[in-house]
Protein backbone atom coordinates (compact mmCIF):
# COMPACT_ATOMS: atom_id res chain seq x y z
CA UNK A 1 0.00 0.00 0.00
CA UNK A 2 1.12 3.54 -0.74
CA UNK A 3 1.98 5.15 2.59
CA UNK A 4 2.94 8.52 1.10
CA UNK A 5 -0.63 9.49 0.19
CA UNK A 6 -3.01 10.89 2.78
CA UNK A 7 -5.19 8.21 4.31
CA UNK A 8 -8.69 8.16 2.82
CA UNK A 9 -11.01 8.30 5.84
CA UNK A 10 -14.67 7.46 5.30
CA UNK A 11 -16.87 9.73 7.41
CA UNK A 12 -20.42 8.42 7.27
CA UNK A 13 -23.00 10.08 9.49
CA UNK A 14 -23.33 8.30 12.82
CA UNK A 15 -20.17 6.23 12.37
CA UNK A 16 -16.56 6.74 13.46
CA UNK A 17 -13.98 7.77 10.89
CA UNK A 18 -13.19 4.52 9.07
CA UNK A 19 -10.32 3.38 6.87
CA UNK A 20 -10.97 0.47 4.49
CA UNK A 21 -7.90 -1.75 4.00
CA UNK A 22 -7.91 -4.37 1.27
CA UNK A 23 -4.28 -5.06 0.42
CA UNK A 24 -2.74 -6.30 3.67
CA UNK A 25 -2.62 -10.08 3.39
CA UNK A 26 -0.87 -11.11 6.60
CA UNK A 27 0.14 -9.80 10.01
CA UNK A 28 3.79 -8.98 9.08
CA UNK A 29 2.54 -6.83 6.19
CA UNK A 30 -0.04 -5.18 8.47
CA UNK A 31 2.59 -4.42 11.13
CA UNK A 32 4.93 -2.96 8.52
CA UNK A 33 2.19 -0.73 7.12
CA UNK A 34 1.05 0.42 10.58
CA UNK A 35 4.62 1.34 11.47
CA UNK A 36 4.86 3.51 8.36
CA UNK A 37 1.56 5.35 8.96
CA UNK A 38 1.72 5.72 12.74
CA UNK A 39 2.07 9.50 12.57
CA UNK A 40 -0.94 9.77 10.23
CA UNK A 41 -3.00 7.58 12.56
CA UNK A 42 -1.98 9.74 15.52
CA UNK A 43 -3.06 12.87 13.65
CA UNK A 44 -6.39 11.23 12.82
CA UNK A 45 -6.91 10.36 16.50
CA UNK A 46 -6.23 13.99 17.43
CA UNK A 47 -8.95 15.04 14.99
CA UNK A 48 -11.59 12.33 15.48
CA UNK A 49 -10.89 10.88 18.95
CA UNK A 50 -11.48 7.34 17.69
CA UNK A 51 -10.71 5.66 14.35
CA UNK A 52 -11.87 2.38 12.81
CA UNK A 53 -9.58 0.20 10.68
CA UNK A 54 -11.50 -2.34 8.59
CA UNK A 55 -9.97 -5.23 6.65
CA UNK A 56 -6.90 -6.06 8.73
CA UNK A 57 -5.87 -9.77 8.72
CA UNK A 58 -6.56 -10.18 12.45
CA UNK A 59 -7.82 -13.61 13.57
CA UNK A 60 -6.28 -14.37 16.99
CA UNK A 61 -5.14 -12.83 20.27
CA UNK A 62 -1.56 -13.27 19.06
CA UNK A 63 -2.36 -11.20 15.97
CA UNK A 64 -3.84 -8.47 18.14
CA UNK A 65 -0.75 -8.46 20.36
CA UNK A 66 1.54 -8.01 17.37
CA UNK A 67 -0.43 -5.03 16.11
CA UNK A 68 -0.56 -3.60 19.63
CA UNK A 69 3.23 -3.83 19.88
CA UNK A 70 3.45 -1.47 16.91
CA UNK A 71 0.69 0.94 17.84
CA UNK A 72 0.90 0.96 21.65
CA UNK A 73 4.36 -0.30 22.65
CA UNK A 74 4.14 1.06 26.22
CA UNK A 75 1.48 -0.84 28.18
CA UNK A 76 -0.77 0.23 31.04
CA UNK A 77 -2.02 -2.13 33.78
CA UNK A 78 -5.69 -2.30 34.73
CA UNK A 79 -5.83 -0.54 38.14
CA UNK A 80 -8.58 -0.36 40.78
CA UNK A 81 -10.60 -3.01 38.96
CA UNK A 82 -14.33 -2.57 38.82
CA UNK A 83 -15.79 -4.93 36.21
CA UNK A 84 -14.91 -8.51 35.27
CA UNK A 85 -12.65 -9.16 32.31
CA UNK A 86 -10.51 -12.12 31.29
CA UNK A 87 -6.74 -12.03 30.74
CA UNK A 88 -6.25 -13.71 27.35
CA UNK A 89 -2.45 -13.53 27.43
CA UNK A 90 0.06 -11.11 25.90
CA UNK A 91 -1.55 -8.25 27.92
CA UNK A 92 -4.70 -8.60 25.81
CA UNK A 93 -8.04 -8.80 27.66
CA UNK A 94 -11.69 -9.43 26.99
CA UNK A 95 -13.35 -6.03 26.67
CA UNK A 96 -15.74 -7.08 29.44
CA UNK A 97 -17.31 -10.24 30.81
CA UNK A 98 -20.60 -8.62 31.79
CA UNK A 99 -23.78 -10.38 30.53
CA UNK A 100 -24.74 -9.82 26.86
CA UNK A 101 -28.08 -8.23 27.79
CA UNK A 102 -26.39 -5.48 29.77
CA UNK A 103 -25.38 -2.24 28.07
CA UNK A 104 -22.28 -0.41 29.27
CA UNK A 105 -22.59 3.35 29.47
CA UNK A 106 -20.08 5.83 28.13
CA UNK A 107 -16.89 6.23 30.14
CA UNK A 108 -13.18 7.04 29.88
CA UNK A 109 -11.11 4.08 30.96
CA UNK A 110 -9.74 4.53 34.50
CA UNK A 111 -10.71 8.21 34.72
CA UNK A 112 -10.53 7.82 38.51
CA UNK A 113 -6.85 6.76 38.68
CA UNK A 114 -3.83 9.05 38.81
CA UNK A 115 -2.30 7.31 35.80
CA UNK A 116 -4.52 5.95 33.06
CA UNK A 117 -4.17 4.56 29.52
CA UNK A 118 -3.89 7.19 26.81
CA UNK A 119 -4.73 4.75 24.03
CA UNK A 120 -7.07 1.77 23.76
CA UNK A 121 -7.10 -0.77 20.95
CA UNK A 122 -10.23 -2.88 20.42
CA UNK A 123 -10.24 -5.78 17.96
CA UNK A 124 -13.00 -8.06 16.73
CA UNK A 125 -12.27 -11.79 16.62
CA UNK A 126 -15.92 -12.94 16.64
CA UNK A 127 -18.69 -10.54 15.60
CA UNK A 128 -22.10 -10.91 17.28
CA UNK A 129 -25.12 -11.72 15.14
CA UNK A 130 -27.03 -8.76 16.56
CA UNK A 131 -25.96 -5.61 18.40
CA UNK A 132 -22.75 -5.52 20.40
CA UNK A 133 -21.18 -2.41 18.92
CA UNK A 134 -18.59 -0.45 20.89
CA UNK A 135 -19.97 3.10 20.62
CA UNK A 136 -17.66 6.07 21.11
CA UNK A 137 -18.32 9.75 21.87
CA UNK A 138 -16.06 12.79 21.41
CA UNK A 139 -15.49 14.30 24.88
CA UNK A 140 -14.94 17.77 23.39
CA UNK A 141 -18.46 17.69 21.97
CA UNK A 142 -19.84 16.35 25.24
CA UNK A 143 -18.28 19.23 27.18
CA UNK A 144 -19.65 21.79 24.73
CA UNK A 145 -23.17 20.33 24.95
CA UNK A 146 -23.48 20.35 28.74
CA UNK A 147 -25.25 23.11 30.73
CA UNK A 148 -22.68 25.83 31.56
CA UNK A 149 -23.60 25.82 35.27
CA UNK A 150 -22.92 22.09 35.56
CA UNK A 151 -19.61 22.44 33.74
CA UNK A 152 -18.57 25.33 35.97
CA UNK A 153 -19.29 23.28 39.10
CA UNK A 154 -17.15 20.47 37.72
CA UNK A 155 -14.33 22.83 36.74
CA UNK A 156 -14.33 24.39 40.20
CA UNK A 157 -14.73 21.30 42.39
CA UNK A 158 -14.13 18.07 40.45
CA UNK A 159 -16.08 14.91 41.22
CA UNK A 160 -16.03 12.38 44.03
CA UNK A 161 -16.17 8.59 43.80
CA UNK A 162 -17.22 6.45 46.75
CA UNK A 163 -16.84 2.67 46.45
CA UNK A 164 -17.91 -0.09 48.82
CA UNK A 165 -16.05 -3.36 48.30
CA UNK A 166 -17.85 -6.50 49.37
CA UNK A 167 -18.11 -10.10 48.24
CA UNK A 168 -21.89 -9.77 48.52
CA UNK A 169 -22.73 -6.81 46.29
CA UNK A 170 -19.62 -5.75 44.37
CA UNK A 171 -16.01 -6.51 43.56
CA UNK A 172 -14.09 -7.53 46.67
CA UNK A 173 -11.02 -5.53 47.63
CA UNK A 174 -8.58 -8.36 46.94
CA UNK A 175 -9.67 -8.51 43.32
CA UNK A 176 -9.97 -4.76 42.86
CA UNK A 177 -6.51 -3.96 44.21
CA UNK A 178 -4.78 -7.25 43.31
CA UNK A 179 -3.74 -7.41 46.97
CA UNK A 180 -3.64 -10.08 49.65
CA UNK A 181 -3.53 -7.95 52.78
CA UNK A 182 -5.13 -4.78 54.14
CA UNK A 183 -1.65 -3.30 54.48
CA UNK A 184 -1.10 -3.54 50.72
CA UNK A 185 -4.41 -1.79 50.07
CA UNK A 186 -3.64 0.96 52.57
CA UNK A 187 -0.23 1.56 51.00
CA UNK A 188 -1.77 1.79 47.53
CA UNK A 189 -4.48 4.17 48.73
CA UNK A 190 -2.00 6.42 50.49
CA UNK A 191 0.18 6.60 47.38
CA UNK A 192 -2.80 7.28 45.11
CA UNK A 193 -4.76 9.86 47.11
CA UNK A 194 -7.61 7.59 48.17
CA UNK A 195 -9.13 7.55 51.64
CA UNK A 196 -10.07 4.10 52.93
CA UNK A 197 -12.00 2.69 55.87
CA UNK A 198 -12.45 -0.93 56.91
CA UNK A 199 -15.55 -2.47 58.41
CA UNK A 200 -15.84 -5.58 60.57
CA UNK A 201 -16.97 -7.96 57.82
CA UNK A 202 -13.87 -7.84 55.61
CA UNK A 203 -15.42 -4.92 53.75
CA UNK A 204 -13.80 -1.72 52.61
CA UNK A 205 -15.01 1.74 51.64
CA UNK A 206 -12.90 4.20 49.67
CA UNK A 207 -13.36 7.77 48.50
CA UNK A 208 -11.39 9.92 46.09
CA UNK A 209 -11.81 13.32 44.46
CA UNK A 210 -10.71 13.77 40.86
CA UNK A 211 -10.93 16.56 38.29
CA UNK A 212 -13.78 16.09 35.83
CA UNK A 213 -12.47 18.51 33.22
CA UNK A 214 -8.92 18.06 31.98
CA UNK A 215 -6.87 19.08 28.93
CA UNK A 216 -5.37 16.78 26.34
CA UNK A 217 -1.56 16.82 26.73
CA UNK A 218 -1.02 16.88 22.93
CA UNK A 219 -3.76 19.21 21.73
CA UNK A 220 -4.43 21.22 24.94
CA UNK A 221 -8.19 20.88 24.28
CA UNK A 222 -10.52 20.79 27.27
CA UNK A 223 -12.58 17.59 27.65
CA UNK A 224 -15.26 16.12 29.93
CA UNK A 225 -13.29 13.24 31.51
CA UNK A 226 -14.86 11.33 34.41
CA UNK A 227 -17.12 8.50 35.61
CA UNK A 228 -19.66 10.89 37.15
CA UNK A 229 -22.69 9.60 35.23
CA UNK A 230 -21.40 6.06 34.77
CA UNK A 231 -21.34 5.22 38.50
CA UNK A 232 -23.96 7.57 39.85
CA UNK A 233 -26.81 6.02 41.82
CA UNK A 234 -29.36 7.60 39.44
CA UNK A 235 -27.82 5.57 36.59
CA UNK A 236 -28.92 2.29 38.19
CA UNK A 237 -32.02 0.48 37.03
CA UNK A 238 -34.79 1.87 39.30
CA UNK A 239 -35.74 -1.53 40.74
CA UNK A 240 -32.11 -2.42 41.42
CA UNK A 241 -31.48 0.98 43.01
CA UNK A 242 -34.51 0.65 45.26
CA UNK A 243 -33.46 -2.84 46.35
CA UNK A 244 -29.87 -1.80 47.08
CA UNK A 245 -30.90 1.34 48.97
CA UNK A 246 -33.45 -0.59 51.04
CA UNK A 247 -30.88 -3.27 51.88
CA UNK A 248 -27.70 -1.24 52.34
CA UNK A 249 -28.62 2.45 52.40
CA UNK A 250 -27.41 5.24 50.12
CA UNK A 251 -24.03 5.36 51.89
CA UNK A 252 -23.20 1.71 51.20
CA UNK A 253 -23.95 1.38 47.49
CA UNK A 254 -21.19 -0.41 45.53
CA UNK A 255 -20.53 2.85 43.64
CA UNK A 256 -21.74 6.40 43.92
CA UNK A 257 -20.54 9.71 42.59
CA UNK A 258 -21.16 13.41 43.07
CA UNK A 259 -19.74 16.74 42.07
CA UNK A 260 -17.33 17.43 44.90
CA UNK A 261 -19.01 20.65 46.06
CA UNK A 262 -21.14 18.73 48.56
CA UNK A 263 -24.38 18.90 46.55
CA UNK A 264 -25.65 15.55 45.20
CA UNK A 265 -26.09 15.08 41.48
CA UNK A 266 -29.78 15.27 40.61
CA UNK A 267 -31.62 12.86 38.36
CA UNK A 268 -32.22 15.70 35.88
CA UNK A 269 -28.50 16.50 35.79
CA UNK A 270 -27.72 12.86 35.10
CA UNK A 271 -30.15 12.92 32.17
CA UNK A 272 -28.43 16.06 30.83
CA UNK A 273 -25.09 14.25 30.86
CA UNK A 274 -26.58 11.16 29.21
CA UNK A 275 -28.14 13.36 26.53
CA UNK A 276 -24.79 15.04 25.82
CA UNK A 277 -23.10 11.65 25.43
CA UNK A 278 -25.92 10.41 23.18
CA UNK A 279 -25.68 13.43 20.89
CA UNK A 280 -21.93 12.86 20.40
CA UNK A 281 -22.09 9.06 20.03
CA UNK A 282 -21.13 7.21 16.85
CA UNK A 283 -20.94 3.46 16.30
CA UNK A 284 -19.87 0.90 13.72
CA UNK A 285 -21.08 -2.67 13.58
CA UNK A 286 -18.23 -5.08 14.20
CA UNK A 287 -16.84 -7.41 11.53
CA UNK A 288 -14.07 -9.99 12.15
CA UNK A 289 -10.67 -8.36 11.76
CA UNK A 290 -11.88 -4.84 12.63
CA UNK A 291 -9.60 -2.76 14.86
CA UNK A 292 -10.65 0.45 16.59
CA UNK A 293 -8.16 2.85 18.16
CA UNK A 294 -9.51 5.16 20.85
CA UNK A 295 -7.79 8.17 22.37
CA UNK A 296 -8.96 7.62 25.94
CA UNK A 297 -8.91 11.34 26.75
CA UNK A 298 -10.65 12.62 23.63
CA UNK A 299 -13.24 9.84 23.45
CA UNK A 300 -15.40 7.71 25.71
CA UNK A 301 -16.48 4.18 24.85
CA UNK A 302 -19.26 1.82 25.88
CA UNK A 303 -20.98 -1.39 24.75
CA UNK A 304 -24.35 -2.15 23.22
CA UNK A 305 -26.29 -5.28 24.27
CA UNK A 306 -25.98 -8.19 21.86
CA UNK A 307 -27.13 -11.66 20.85
CA UNK A 308 -24.91 -14.54 19.76
CA UNK A 309 -21.23 -15.18 20.29
CA UNK A 310 -19.04 -12.09 20.61
CA UNK A 311 -15.30 -11.80 21.14
CA UNK A 312 -14.04 -8.24 21.27
CA UNK A 313 -10.64 -7.91 22.88
CA UNK A 314 -8.81 -4.86 24.14
CA UNK A 315 -5.24 -3.76 24.80
CA UNK A 316 -4.35 -0.61 26.73
CA UNK A 317 -1.23 1.51 26.81
CA UNK A 318 0.56 4.82 26.47
CA UNK A 319 0.10 5.72 30.16
CA UNK A 320 -0.79 9.33 30.94
CA UNK A 321 -0.21 11.10 34.26
CA UNK A 322 -3.30 13.05 35.32
CA UNK A 323 -1.13 15.99 36.38
CA UNK A 324 0.17 16.29 32.81
CA UNK A 325 -3.39 17.10 31.67
CA UNK A 326 -3.74 20.53 33.31
CA UNK A 327 -6.59 19.42 35.59
CA UNK A 328 -8.90 22.21 36.74
CA UNK A 329 -8.68 20.91 40.32
CA UNK A 330 -6.06 18.79 42.01
CA UNK A 331 -6.79 15.13 42.83
CA UNK A 332 -7.32 14.42 46.52
CA UNK A 333 -8.32 11.72 48.96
Amino acid sequence: MNTEQALAWIQDTGKPATLQLDELRDIPAACDWLEQVRSQLRSALDEYGAIFLRGLPVASVEDVAQLRNVLIPERTPYREKATPRSDLGHDVFSSTDLPPSQSISMHNENSYTLTFPGLLMFACLVAPAEGGATPVADCRKVLAALPPALVERMRAHGWSLTRTYSENISTDWRTAFAADSPAEVEAYCEANLISCRWDGDDGLRTRQVRPGVIHHPRTSEAVWFNHLAFWNAWALDPEIRETLVDEFGWDNLPFNTAIADGAPLTEDELHCIDDAYAAATVRQRWQPGDVMLVDNILSTHGRDPFRGARKIVVAMGQPVDLLDCSPTVQPAA
